[in-house]
């Protein structure tokens, strides 16, 4: 089930209905509104109408018992590929981009016959982690696309993908998800979760049901509280800023480290609407400050600490002047 998405549904269902399906499909939006749920239940019903059996089923929904469904879902499915960031060769997490190496086993992928209908499916998740040898590599594919594949492309920052793959898709954005939106996804996937605790997570994760899935699996919401005292009173004594940086540098929380990566700029975008000038002027200019530190701090892999306390003196200075 997708919740808040019935535009790009209706665009799918469309053109495959007519099988005027254009190859590759780049999906934009904002992280975890639910694109690459989306290309997994398209690419999913895809196959499935075209190996059979038959079914019944609204949108791009696929009944859980149908074959094609159980396949998708143990990651078998031989006419389907899923490409993301592989675990580092050494050492813990992902590796910084997915690589030119596996564009080229897609490439030996697209020389193969379909196995169980004439269709195959191709989801890159996301495609903004190409490194560049393999973006101009999977530029070649969707210049020529091999019959009968269909590409979707989940992008975050669609901006910093070359032109010439922009331009040979088509584009469907998403938006973030409406508070209606929101709560089907939280009560479908956390039922047991307070009606008071679920209303919070729909607060802090501005329309991302990503996001207040990663809140409530990690915890964010005690970060989230310290981070917006810091904003609001300052933190004189460095005392607030010097607690997040210790939890946050911990060997085992590197999950919590980056989705706090996450949550510190939307922060700042939320407290600076209702701030009267000029405070709210320093916010926004804290906002450009956190938002930049960090999108380069996994990049360059800077300490976890530092950058903590870094963004924790950058809230301090939204807070009132009068504050010491």
């Amino acid at each position: 089930m997708i919740a808040g998405h019935e535009r790009a549904i209706e665009q799918f269902r469309r053109a495959w209905d007519s099988r005027s399906l254009h190859h590759a499909w780049l999906l934009t939006g904002p992280r975890g509104v639910g694109k690459a749920h989306f290309a997994r239940a398209a690419a999913t019903r895809l196959l499935a109408e075209a190996a059979g059996p038959s079914f019944d089923a609204e949108g791009v929904n696929t009944p859980e018992d149908h074959r094609i469904a159980k396949l998708v879902e143990a990651g078998s499915h031989p006419d389907m590929r899923w490409l993301q960031r592989l675990p580092k060769e050494k050492g813990e997490g992902l590796a910084r981009n997915i690589s030119v190496k596996q564009i080229r086993e897609l490439g030996e992928f697209m020389g193969l016959t379909a196995a169980l209908s004439p269709w195959r499916t191709v989801v890159i998740d996301p495609v903004d982690d190409l490194e560049r040898e393999g973006a101009n590599a999977l530029l070649k594919m969707l210049e020529e696309p091999p019959p009968n594949t269909i590409f979707f492309l989940v992008s975050h920052a669609p901006g910093r993908l070359l032109p010439t793959i922009r331009s040979r898709c088509r584009r469907v954005n998403f938006q973030a998800l409406d508070h209606a939106a929101m709560t089907s996804v939280l009560e479908r996937i956390l039922p047991d979760l307070p009606a008071n605790e679920r209303e919070k997570l729909i607060t802090l994760s501005d329309g991302s049901a990503g996001r207040a899935l990663a809140f409530a699996e990690l915890d964010l919401t005690p970060l989230e509280e310290n981070a917006r005292r810091i904003l609001r009173e300052g933190d004189p004594h460095n005392v607030s800023r010097s607690e997040l940086a210790s939890q946050l540098s911990r060997k085992a929380a590197g999950d919590r480290y980056t989705a706090f990566l996450e949550l510190a700029p939307s922060l700042v975008a939320r407290e600076a609407r209702d701030l009267p000038e000029p405070q709210r002027q320093r916010a926004l200019k804290a906002y450009d400050k956190i938002r930049e530190l960090t999108a380069v701090a996994p990049r360059l892999s800077l300490d976890p600490a530092a950058t903590v306390f870094q963004i924790g003196g950058i809230l301090a200075s939204v807070a009132p002047e009068s504050i010491p």
